[in-house]
């Protein structure tokens, strides 16, 4: 068997064999099977944290998504972009007629084979990308968006030595290459914090022989970082929300609000003008987001309807209300949920989808209410300047 894209360490003991693998190639799986049984080793790592390891065990963990829960718990961002980046590696493995993650899949299944412990290694996604989101101003946010989205719906294929190129990425640094070159800081959270995280599983891995199924990005760094003690617990830890946003979240409502009251003490039809101009500018700009998303007509309304008040309250969203009304004007099904992973390889099954829809009503609303917060506001302030 060849010794390609294995590393082999000897720590305190321990023999480890780190398997670098490309997430969506059958090659890879193989290699990853011939290792574990070869190898009969105390242990198995795979590069997976449970709720990915739950997905992909059990397929029909989707059904038993609370779509109203995900909105109400401000995870319909997050959510989004877990399928979005599921559709990027889904359109890789279908182009090579293979299964996403076939080599976790293949290391989860010797690992039983041979009686190994399975350890699941990899930091939690959501906290990875609470981390790479904290990274990120406004438009940094907006921009990842952007990337991750335009690299998913690209229709260009991959060809046989790119897809061995992808041998030195995994999934979600391959969705965001390119965008980390432009922001260096999200490598990090992204690659550093999850090499370190690894290592340290690793090396708590029971037994005298571990074996670990990882993508081949984190192997270099996995061999400096499992020399060292590695603190799990702060690398698990969420950021704190800065205070900056919060104050500047309230500051801003009530300076508009100042302004208006103001303006229709001074001059009460310049007031009215400019409480009209803000109900028109954010309640249209939201419903635009809703209309967009293909949002239903009730969705659309109560994005207009809404805006215009959330906007002075920053704990509040436009998105919230105008999704957890689409999401009950047209619930997901349980068909939805199944036909998700197909869905979302495509833009149209994006807009088709009664999950992902509801997910997009969400989140354009918020995005376009808040242009039109932005206009709006700017406009409270040109009629209070003219006024006084």
């Amino acid at each position: 068997m060849s010794e390609e894209n294995i590393t082999r360490i000897y720590l305190d003991g321990k023999e480890i064999i780190l398997i670098g693998t490309a997430h969506v190639s059958r090659q890879s799986a193989d290699q990853v099977k011939e290792v574990i049984e070869r190898e009969n080793p105390d242990s198995v790592c795979i590069e997976l944290d449970e709720q990915r390891y739950q997905s992909i065990m059990d397929n029909n963990k989707w059904k038993e998504t609370d779509i109203f829960k995900v909105i109400k718990e401000k995870k319909a961002t997050l959510l989004l972009m877990n399928l979005a980046i599921s559709s990027f590696q889904n359109r890789m493995a279908k182009q090579f007629d293979i299964k996403p993650g076939q080599e976790m899949i293949q290391g989860i299944a010797s690992a039983k084979e041979v009686g190994a412990e399975i350890v699941l290694a990899d930091r939690n996604i959501q906290v990875t990308f609470s981390r790479i989101w904290h990274n990120l101003g406004w438009i940094g946010k907006s921009q990842l968006l952007t990337s991750v989205f335009f690299s998913i719906f690209s229709k260009d294929t991959i060809s046989e030595e790119e897809l061995e190129k992808m041998k030195t990425q995994d999934t979600l640094n391959a969705v965001l290459a390119e965008f980390t070159a432009s922001f260096p800081k999200l490598k990090t959270p992204l690659i550093d914090e999850r090499d370190q995280y690894l290592a340290q599983k690793i090396k708590d891995a029971p037994g005298e022989k571990v074996v670990a199924v990882l993508g081949a990005a984190h192997v270099p760094g996995i061999t400096v970082e499992i020399h060292k003690e590695q603190d799990l617990e702060k690398l698990s830890a969420v950021p704190p929300k800065s205070i900056v946003p919060k104050i500047i979240g309230w500051s801003l409502p009530v300076l508009i609000v100042v302004l208006m009251i103001f303006t229709f003490s001074a001059n009460p039809s310049a007031g009215l003008d400019q409480a009209i101009s803000w109900i028109l500018w954010t309640g249209t700009m939201a419903a635009i987001g809703a209309a967009v998303a293909l949002g239903h007509p009730l969705a659309i309304l109560s994005a207009f309807i809404a805006a215009p008040i959330t906007a002075l309250h920053p704990i509040l969203a436009s998105g919230w209300v105008s999704g957890l009304v689409q999401a009950f004007m047209k619930r997901p099904t349980i068909a939805d949920f199944e036909t998700l992973s197909e869905d979302v390889f495509t833009i149209k099954g994006f807009w088709k989808n009664k999950v992902t829809r509801v997910l997009l009503v969400v989140v354009l609303t918020n995005l376009f209410g808040s242009l039109g917060t932005f206009i709006g506001g700017a406009d409270v302030i040109r009629v209070f300047l003219k006024n006084f």
